[in-house]
């Protein structure tokens, strides 16, 4: 597995991206965190500088193993766990299983168990996928993203990351035994158990993730805070690193 280290300090961050799986996800917050923490960053199996074929039965789980064979080949004991929608899935399941390899996490836009809403979105991407093909499932991704406003105020961005997502597209069965994994996860009996200190983050605007799923997964971690903002869509720390970057470093360096 590719990875790369970044920034300087004794306590190290690791970045988990959402279903797109790159690492550069992140990119609006590399900057405040290097100037407190050695960032480790990787594309997700599958995915990006790590693109290969995936197995069947594809989980959660196997990309947390992910996370050990990175830390361990970057040689890394314990991290703070940085996780978007399905990074954060992917940071329970390491939390649950290997308690002392994490330090504190961070859960934007996640869940223990997949909300209705979100499985009814998934579904509509999916249809998409199979009637009209990957070119024009990447171009709807950004409605699932962002707020209308962002897209308007940034439209030759999102073009750009449109056109750069359909020449890098990770291929439809690895998509697919992704977008299995994250239906088949639920942690909801294992989090009572889970002790680290957790930054819980979303936004009410999110139109692909109910902010209530973050409101109950607080509610069952025993260390957990509940950060709430009224706007910014599920990609809220891309569209608001303002908002979203203070918050991230008072909570990891506090």
């Amino acid at each position: 597995m590719k990875f790369e280290i970044t920034g300087s300090g004794a306590e190290v961050v690791l970045l988990s991206a959402g279903l797109g799986g790159a690492a550069a996800f992140w990119a609006p917050q590399r900057a405040a965190l290097e100037q407190h923490f050695r960032v480790l960053g990787f594309d997700q199996r599958g995915t990006g500088r790590n693109a290969e074929t995936l197995p069947e039965g594809y989980t959660i789980g196997h990309m947390a193993d992910d996370v050990i064979q990175v830390m361990d080949a970057a040689g890394v004991a314990r991290v703070h766990f940085l996780g978007h929608a399905l990074g954060g899935l992917v940071g329970l399941d390491l939390a649950r299983r290997f308690p002392e390899r994490v330090g504190k996490l961070v859960l934007v836009n996640a869940w223990a168990k997949v909300d209705r809403h979100s499985e009814r979105c998934f579904d509509i991407r999916i249809g998409i996928l199979h009637s009209q093909g990957p070119a024009a499932y990447v171009a709807a991704q950004p409605l699932f993203l962002h707020t209308a406003p962002y897209m308007s105020a940034h439209h030759e961005k999102i073009s750009a990351e449109v056109a750069h997502g359909t020449a890098h597209f990770q291929g439809a069965a690895n998509l697919l035994k992704r977008i299995g994994a994250l239906r088949a996860f639920d942690a909801r009996a294992d989090l009572a158990r889970i002790t680290a200190p957790t930054l819980v983050a979303a936004s009410r605007d999110d139109l692909l993730v109910p902010w209530t799923a973050s409101e109950a997964l607080a509610a069952g971690l025993p260390h957990a805070e509940l950060w709430v903002t009224p706007e910014g869509g599920h990609a809220f720390s891309v569209e608001q690193p303002e908002v979203f970057n203070p918050k991230l470093m008072e909570f990891l360096t506090g």
